[in-house]
Protein backbone atom coordinates (compact mmCIF):
# COMPACT_ATOMS: atom_id res chain seq x y z
CA UNK A 1 0.00 0.00 0.00
CA UNK A 2 1.75 3.07 -1.05
CA UNK A 3 0.62 6.80 0.47
CA UNK A 4 -1.80 9.10 -1.10
CA UNK A 5 -0.32 12.95 -0.84
CA UNK A 6 -2.86 14.36 -2.78
CA UNK A 7 -6.69 13.09 -2.28
CA UNK A 8 -9.37 15.17 -3.19
CA UNK A 9 -7.02 17.91 -3.81
CA UNK A 10 -8.57 21.31 -4.56
CA UNK A 11 -11.86 20.29 -5.26
CA UNK A 12 -13.61 18.03 -2.77
CA UNK A 13 -16.58 16.20 -4.12
CA UNK A 14 -20.08 17.18 -3.19
CA UNK A 15 -21.51 15.50 0.16
CA UNK A 16 -24.92 15.84 -0.69
CA UNK A 17 -26.19 15.26 2.44
CA UNK A 18 -29.36 14.79 3.76
CA UNK A 19 -31.57 17.50 3.92
CA UNK A 20 -29.34 20.07 2.37
CA UNK A 21 -27.49 19.93 5.30
CA UNK A 22 -23.62 21.65 5.21
CA UNK A 23 -22.20 19.58 7.49
CA UNK A 24 -22.27 16.17 9.23
CA UNK A 25 -21.29 15.56 12.90
CA UNK A 26 -20.44 12.19 14.10
CA UNK A 27 -20.12 11.52 18.01
CA UNK A 28 -17.84 8.79 18.97
CA UNK A 29 -17.76 7.46 22.77
CA UNK A 30 -14.48 5.36 22.71
CA UNK A 31 -15.55 2.19 25.06
CA UNK A 32 -11.80 0.98 26.02
CA UNK A 33 -12.16 0.43 29.78
CA UNK A 34 -10.68 -3.09 31.04
CA UNK A 35 -8.98 -3.46 27.86
CA UNK A 36 -5.93 -1.62 28.42
CA UNK A 37 -2.44 -2.82 29.43
CA UNK A 38 -2.68 -4.40 32.51
CA UNK A 39 -1.34 -7.78 34.41
CA UNK A 40 -3.91 -8.90 35.02
CA UNK A 41 -5.09 -9.54 31.11
CA UNK A 42 -1.65 -10.96 30.97
CA UNK A 43 0.56 -8.02 29.34
CA UNK A 44 3.95 -7.61 31.00
CA UNK A 45 3.44 -4.11 32.19
CA UNK A 46 0.19 -1.77 33.48
CA UNK A 47 -1.23 1.17 31.41
CA UNK A 48 0.75 4.38 30.74
CA UNK A 49 -1.14 5.80 28.23
CA UNK A 50 -4.66 8.54 27.78
CA UNK A 51 -5.29 9.18 31.16
CA UNK A 52 -5.42 11.96 33.65
CA UNK A 53 -1.93 10.85 34.99
CA UNK A 54 -0.23 12.41 31.40
CA UNK A 55 3.38 10.73 30.84
CA UNK A 56 2.90 8.00 33.38
CA UNK A 57 5.27 5.29 34.07
CA UNK A 58 4.05 2.06 32.99
CA UNK A 59 5.05 -0.85 35.90
CA UNK A 60 5.78 -5.03 35.40
CA UNK A 61 3.08 -5.09 38.23
CA UNK A 62 -0.42 -3.79 39.08
CA UNK A 63 -0.53 0.28 38.86
CA UNK A 64 -3.52 0.75 40.95
CA UNK A 65 -4.32 4.50 39.93
CA UNK A 66 -4.11 4.04 36.52
CA UNK A 67 -6.65 0.48 36.81
CA UNK A 68 -8.77 3.24 38.90
CA UNK A 69 -8.95 5.96 36.70
CA UNK A 70 -9.45 3.87 33.45
CA UNK A 71 -12.58 2.38 35.95
CA UNK A 72 -13.94 5.51 36.40
CA UNK A 73 -15.40 5.20 32.38
CA UNK A 74 -16.79 2.36 32.88
CA UNK A 75 -18.84 2.93 36.25
CA UNK A 76 -19.37 6.64 36.15
CA UNK A 77 -18.07 8.80 33.14
CA UNK A 78 -19.78 6.57 30.13
CA UNK A 79 -23.55 6.66 31.93
CA UNK A 80 -22.88 10.38 32.40
CA UNK A 81 -22.24 10.61 28.62
CA UNK A 82 -25.19 7.94 27.89
CA UNK A 83 -27.12 10.27 29.94
CA UNK A 84 -26.67 13.43 28.19
CA UNK A 85 -27.05 12.13 24.74
CA UNK A 86 -30.04 10.09 24.90
CA UNK A 87 -32.13 12.76 26.88
CA UNK A 88 -31.64 14.90 23.22
CA UNK A 89 -32.19 11.33 21.33
CA UNK A 90 -28.88 12.37 19.81
CA UNK A 91 -27.06 9.41 17.45
CA UNK A 92 -23.81 8.16 18.51
CA UNK A 93 -21.70 5.52 17.17
CA UNK A 94 -19.42 3.82 19.93
CA UNK A 95 -16.08 2.40 19.30
CA UNK A 96 -16.08 -0.61 21.30
CA UNK A 97 -13.19 -2.55 22.34
CA UNK A 98 -14.39 -6.17 22.62
CA UNK A 99 -12.82 -7.01 26.19
CA UNK A 100 -14.00 -4.08 27.43
CA UNK A 101 -17.50 -4.55 26.13
CA UNK A 102 -17.17 -8.38 27.46
CA UNK A 103 -16.31 -6.48 31.22
CA UNK A 104 -20.02 -4.77 31.36
CA UNK A 105 -22.29 -6.51 29.30
CA UNK A 106 -24.88 -3.34 31.27
CA UNK A 107 -23.28 -1.06 28.93
CA UNK A 108 -23.46 -2.98 25.80
CA UNK A 109 -27.10 -3.15 26.63
CA UNK A 110 -27.54 0.50 27.06
CA UNK A 111 -25.66 1.09 23.56
CA UNK A 112 -27.77 -1.62 21.60
CA UNK A 113 -31.31 0.33 23.35
CA UNK A 114 -30.31 3.46 22.78
CA UNK A 115 -29.90 2.79 19.05
CA UNK A 116 -26.56 3.64 18.98
CA UNK A 117 -24.12 1.88 16.25
CA UNK A 118 -21.07 -0.14 18.23
CA UNK A 119 -18.47 0.03 15.82
CA UNK A 120 -15.60 -2.34 16.50
CA UNK A 121 -12.51 -0.50 18.33
CA UNK A 122 -10.58 -3.96 17.96
CA UNK A 123 -9.83 -6.90 20.47
CA UNK A 124 -7.75 -5.18 23.14
CA UNK A 125 -6.95 -1.01 23.70
CA UNK A 126 -3.00 -2.19 23.14
CA UNK A 127 -0.27 -0.79 20.74
CA UNK A 128 -0.15 -2.88 17.96
CA UNK A 129 2.79 -1.48 16.10
CA UNK A 130 4.87 -4.35 16.20
CA UNK A 131 2.42 -7.46 16.81
CA UNK A 132 3.38 -10.27 14.58
CA UNK A 133 0.50 -9.86 11.58
CA UNK A 134 -0.48 -13.60 12.84
CA UNK A 135 -1.49 -12.35 15.89
CA UNK A 136 -3.17 -9.68 14.82
CA UNK A 137 -5.68 -11.00 12.47
CA UNK A 138 -6.34 -13.25 15.31
CA UNK A 139 -7.29 -10.73 17.41
CA UNK A 140 -9.20 -9.24 14.49
CA UNK A 141 -11.41 -12.86 14.22
CA UNK A 142 -11.60 -12.73 18.29
CA UNK A 143 -13.16 -9.06 17.94
CA UNK A 144 -15.49 -9.80 15.40
CA UNK A 145 -16.65 -12.88 17.60
CA UNK A 146 -17.25 -11.57 20.65
CA UNK A 147 -18.44 -8.09 19.58
CA UNK A 148 -21.13 -10.37 17.20
CA UNK A 149 -22.09 -12.62 20.44
CA UNK A 150 -22.62 -9.69 22.66
CA UNK A 151 -25.13 -7.44 20.14
CA UNK A 152 -26.45 -9.57 17.97
CA UNK A 153 -24.59 -8.44 14.75
CA UNK A 154 -21.32 -8.47 13.80
CA UNK A 155 -19.61 -4.88 13.91
CA UNK A 156 -19.67 -2.69 10.06
CA UNK A 157 -17.40 -0.36 11.25
CA UNK A 158 -13.75 -0.78 11.98
CA UNK A 159 -11.15 1.73 14.37
CA UNK A 160 -8.21 -0.17 16.05
CA UNK A 161 -6.99 3.40 17.56
CA UNK A 162 -3.05 1.86 17.53
CA UNK A 163 -2.40 0.59 14.16
CA UNK A 164 0.20 -1.52 13.04
CA UNK A 165 0.92 -1.27 9.51
CA UNK A 166 -0.64 -4.18 8.63
CA UNK A 167 -4.01 -3.38 10.06
CA UNK A 168 -5.63 -1.53 7.04
CA UNK A 169 -4.39 -4.50 4.77
CA UNK A 170 -5.91 -7.33 7.12
CA UNK A 171 -9.42 -4.95 7.09
CA UNK A 172 -9.91 -4.93 3.86
CA UNK A 173 -9.12 -8.68 3.33
CA UNK A 174 -11.58 -9.21 5.92
CA UNK A 175 -13.78 -8.06 3.77
CA UNK A 176 -16.82 -7.45 6.12
CA UNK A 177 -16.80 -3.87 7.05
CA UNK A 178 -18.45 -1.35 5.48
CA UNK A 179 -15.74 1.40 6.56
CA UNK A 180 -12.65 1.48 8.25
CA UNK A 181 -12.09 5.18 10.46
CA UNK A 182 -8.03 4.56 11.09
CA UNK A 183 -7.11 7.47 8.96
CA UNK A 184 -6.81 11.20 9.90
CA UNK A 185 -6.31 12.12 6.47
CA UNK A 186 -9.00 14.11 5.23
CA UNK A 187 -12.75 15.94 6.25
CA UNK A 188 -14.56 13.52 3.91
CA UNK A 189 -14.65 9.76 3.42
CA UNK A 190 -12.39 8.10 0.73
CA UNK A 191 -11.96 5.10 -0.88
CA UNK A 192 -8.83 3.15 -0.64
CA UNK A 193 -7.01 -0.40 -0.81
CA UNK A 194 -11.12 -1.38 -1.78
CA UNK A 195 -12.00 -0.12 1.48
CA UNK A 196 -13.95 3.01 1.92
CA UNK A 197 -12.36 4.98 5.10
CA UNK A 198 -14.59 7.64 7.01
CA UNK A 199 -11.51 9.62 8.44
CA UNK A 200 -11.89 10.19 12.06
CA UNK A 201 -10.04 13.18 14.25
CA UNK A 202 -7.67 13.45 17.04
CA UNK A 203 -7.87 17.15 17.19
CA UNK A 204 -11.36 17.46 17.96
CA UNK A 205 -10.99 15.09 21.13
CA UNK A 206 -10.58 14.21 24.24
CA UNK A 207 -7.81 12.91 24.23
CA UNK A 208 -6.26 16.32 24.60
CA UNK A 209 -6.59 16.72 27.77
CA UNK A 210 -4.61 14.01 28.65
CA UNK A 211 -2.07 15.33 26.19
CA UNK A 212 0.72 17.45 27.45
CA UNK A 213 -0.10 20.24 24.50
CA UNK A 214 -3.59 19.84 25.15
CA UNK A 215 -6.51 21.48 26.64
CA UNK A 216 -6.63 22.11 30.02
CA UNK A 217 -10.36 23.13 31.11
CA UNK A 218 -13.79 22.53 29.28
CA UNK A 219 -14.35 26.06 28.06
CA UNK A 220 -11.17 25.66 25.61
CA UNK A 221 -12.23 21.92 24.37
CA UNK A 222 -15.56 24.04 23.72
CA UNK A 223 -14.33 26.84 21.86
CA UNK A 224 -11.79 24.35 19.71
CA UNK A 225 -15.10 22.22 18.95
CA UNK A 226 -17.26 25.40 17.96
CA UNK A 227 -14.11 26.78 15.73
CA UNK A 228 -14.16 23.25 13.96
CA UNK A 229 -17.65 23.35 13.39
CA UNK A 230 -17.74 26.64 12.14
CA UNK A 231 -15.16 26.68 9.24
CA UNK A 232 -16.10 23.20 8.25
CA UNK A 233 -19.68 24.47 8.50
CA UNK A 234 -18.60 27.94 6.06
CA UNK A 235 -16.94 25.45 3.63
CA UNK A 236 -19.93 23.19 3.17
CA UNK A 237 -20.10 19.92 2.83
CA UNK A 238 -17.60 18.47 5.18
CA UNK A 239 -17.69 16.50 7.97
CA UNK A 240 -16.72 16.58 11.68
CA UNK A 241 -15.59 14.08 14.31
CA UNK A 242 -16.02 14.39 18.22
CA UNK A 243 -14.16 11.93 19.65
CA UNK A 244 -14.58 11.13 23.67
CA UNK A 245 -14.07 8.78 26.36
CA UNK A 246 -15.70 7.87 29.36
CA UNK A 247 -12.62 8.35 31.33
CA UNK A 248 -12.07 11.83 30.33
CA UNK A 249 -14.97 13.62 28.43
CA UNK A 250 -16.89 12.14 31.24
CA UNK A 251 -15.69 13.97 33.67
CA UNK A 252 -17.90 16.00 35.23
CA UNK A 253 -16.14 19.51 34.03
CA UNK A 254 -15.73 18.38 30.95
CA UNK A 255 -19.44 16.78 29.96
CA UNK A 256 -21.07 20.22 30.12
CA UNK A 257 -18.31 21.41 27.75
CA UNK A 258 -19.68 18.79 25.82
CA UNK A 259 -23.38 19.46 26.40
CA UNK A 260 -22.98 23.27 24.88
CA UNK A 261 -21.55 22.45 22.06
CA UNK A 262 -24.30 19.62 20.86
CA UNK A 263 -26.51 22.36 21.99
CA UNK A 264 -24.74 24.91 19.74
CA UNK A 265 -24.64 22.13 16.77
CA UNK A 266 -28.61 21.73 17.28
CA UNK A 267 -29.15 25.13 17.29
CA UNK A 268 -27.73 25.51 13.75
CA UNK A 269 -30.18 24.15 11.66
CA UNK A 270 -28.36 22.81 9.13
CA UNK A 271 -25.95 19.99 10.55
CA UNK A 272 -26.62 16.41 10.31
CA UNK A 273 -26.05 14.41 13.65
CA UNK A 274 -25.44 11.00 12.35
CA UNK A 275 -23.56 7.74 13.17
CA UNK A 276 -20.92 7.16 11.41
CA UNK A 277 -22.24 3.68 9.73
CA UNK A 278 -25.42 6.22 8.33
CA UNK A 279 -22.34 8.47 7.17
CA UNK A 280 -20.25 5.51 5.24
CA UNK A 281 -23.82 4.27 3.60
CA UNK A 282 -24.87 7.74 2.12
CA UNK A 283 -21.31 7.85 0.60
CA UNK A 284 -21.45 4.54 -0.64
CA UNK A 285 -24.74 5.53 -2.45
CA UNK A 286 -23.40 9.04 -3.73
CA UNK A 287 -19.86 8.09 -4.55
CA UNK A 288 -19.44 4.26 -4.96
CA UNK A 289 -15.99 3.04 -5.00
Amino acid sequence: MTRDLIGYGATPPSANWPNDARIAVNFVINYEEGAENSVLNGDERSEGFLSDMVGAATHPARAMAMESLYEYGSRAGFWRLHRMFTAQRVPVTVFGVAAAMEMNPAAVEAMLAADWEVASHGYRWIDYQSVPEDVERAHIAKAIEIHTRLTGSRPLGWYQGRTSPNTARLIAEEGGFVYDADSYADDLPYHAGGQLIVPYSLDANDMKFAALNGFTEGTQFYRYLVDTFEQLREEGGRMMSVGLHGRIAGRPGRTIAVAQFLEHVMASGDAWIARRIDIARHWLQVHPA
